[in-house]
């Protein structure tokens, strides 16, 4: 099963694991087994109907998924999936 790290400042949503094992075959998979895990997470990574918010991008192992094939990116066993929030100000 993937890897999901999350940063800490949403663990709080996932009983604080910064990582965790979650099912799924693509980057965005994984990110939907997560919240299906721990639904508080939802608000934070997606917004009202059902996308991920604009400012949460995925990385695998440790590469933009815009880099790859997307949020279709094929994920494996032993692969990481990574939530980071782009941060903005001064």
């Amino acid at each position: 099963m993937p890897i999901l790290r999350i940063p800490n400042v949403i663990s709080y949503y996932t009983d604080r694991q910064s990582q965790f094992e979650v099912s799924g075959s693509t980057a965005l998979e994984a990110v939907q087994s997560a919240v299906e895990k721990f639904p508080a997470l939802r608000f934070h990574v997606f917004d009202g109907e059902g996308n991920l918010r604009r400012h949460i991008y995925l990385f695998v192992n440790d590469v933009n998924v815009k880099e790859l094939n997307g949020n279709e990116t094929v994920v494996g066993e032993k692969d990481v999936v990574r939530i980071l929030a782009a941060a903005a100000g001064g």
